[in-house]
Formats: C-alpha cells, sequence, structure tokens
C-alpha cells in the first residue's frame, strides 16, 4: 500500500492545516507553542523539523483530515 505522506512535504501539510483551521484553531487541536506563540509557517517548520513528536502529531491530523484538505 502506498504511504499517504510519501510526496507531501512538511510545508505543503503545514501550509493545508493552517489553509483548513487557521493557527488559532490548530493550536486546539495541537497543543504546541509553535502554533499558540507568534505563529507562522516558517517557525512551525522550524520546530517542527526538530521535533520527531510534534511532526508525528501533525501529520497524524493531516491525515485524518485528508479528505476535507484534497478536495478543496
Amino acid at each position: 500500500m502506498k504511504d499517504p505522506l510519501e510526496g507531501k512535504t512538511l510545508e505543503y501539510i503545514v501550509t493545508k492545516l493552517v489553509e483548513l483551521y487557521g493557527f488559532e484553531e490548530l493550536s486546539h487541536h495541537i497543543h504546541i507553542n509553535c502554533f499558540t506563540h507568534d505563529p507562522s509557517i516558517k517557525s512551525s517548520l522550524k520546530f517542527l523539523r526538530q521535533t520527531p513528536w510534534a511532526r508525528t502529531k501533525v501529520e497524524k491530523l493531516y491525515l485524518k483530515n485528508m479528505d476535507q484538505i484534497d478536495s478543496k
């Protein structure tokens, strides 16, 4: 079975989640400071690339909402 994340960059995933939820609502789904304190795509990517557990949470949320995201 093909990995649904194959070919999708972390930047793509974060951008799509921000488009779907916005940073404020996203911070309610995943409680990490890069989504609550002066959030930006750039700062979020820096944190997520250095923090595997947080990246896993973001990827799981993306997978959970993939149908909704891809239909936009």
